[in-house]
């Protein structure tokens, strides 16, 4: 059973700087895309910090992630470098793919996190080979891959978690539901009570959490981990949370009331 944050001081507090972290970053990379400093697009994930922060809690250092174009979170929860990730966004040669990769393609292999990119459901196929990597080698490392909703709707989602059910992987799909796939609504997307029962038509086990809520999305990952690392294979956790911000930069936001 996870250990309840609230119990340990300590735990507590490195948990709320790690949700600071990630707001406090987004907000200064909106500063700076506002003045015309930063270039290309942006997705910012403010509102959804508590999903990173509680899910990498259950992760060792060298379990991996993979992550999505809305990455900022992930890779910071995970221990990235503030400087290089905003020397990246800045196009410098000191950011971690030398100014070449922007916000959509931030990597760092020494914290685990195999990479953000900007194909929708790009990191589930990279996380399963991650995972069949994990087991060949007999390791009992895990794989954690970040989605959103929208991604449920794309083949490589329905391939790489076929094969990770058929071939028992140590992985996880964490999907981060914002209730919008661009600028639809994920419910008229998915004839679902909860997208978590998708993982029934898979034979994995699935669950739906509030992830605005730390303890709780640290509590449905670290099941899921543990159970993986024992070798019962994948499971599929649904967070439910919330973008405050518009899809991307250019989003106009008509979709949706103030």
């Amino acid at each position: 059973m996870a250990t309840q944050i609230t119990d340990n001081p300590e735990l507590a507090e490195s948990t709320l700087e790690t949700l600071w972290r990630i707001r406090r970053f987004e907000e200064a990379v909106e500063d700076l895309y506002g003045r015309g400093m930063m270039h290309g697009t942006m997705h910012l994930s403010i509102g959804q910090e508590a999903v990173p922060a509680g899910a990498t809690l259950a992760l060792r250092q060298d379990d991996a992630i993979t992550s999505t174009h809305r990455g900022h979170g992930h890779a910071i929860a995970k221990g990235a470098d503030l400087t290089r990730m905003m020397a990246e966004l800045l196009a410098k040669e000191s950011g971690y793919a030398r100014g070449r990769g922007g916000s959509m393609h931030i990597a760092d292999t020494k914290t685990g996190n195999l990479g953000a990119n900007g194909i929708v459901a790009g990191g589930v196929p990279i996380a399963t080979g991650a995972a069949l990597s994990a087991q060949m080698r007999g390791t009992d490392q895990v794989a954690l891959c970040y989605h959103g909703d929208g991604a449920m709707g794309e083949g490589a989602w329905h391939e790489g978690v076929v094969l990770a059910v058929m071939w028992q992987l140590p992985v996880v799909y964490l999907c981060e539901n914002n209730l919008y796939g661009m600028s639809m609504s994920s419910k008229q997307a998915f004839r679902l009570e909860q997208l978590s029962d998708r993982a029934k038509g898979y034979g994995m086990p699935g669950v739906d959490v509030d992830g605005n809520d730390v303890q709780a999305v640290y509590d449905a990952v670290d099941e899921a981990v543990s159970r993986a690392r024992a070798g019962s294979g994948p499971s599929f956790i649904v967070a439910n949370t919330y973008r405050w911000r518009g899809h991307s930069k250019s989003d106009k936001n008509l979709y949706r009331t103030r």
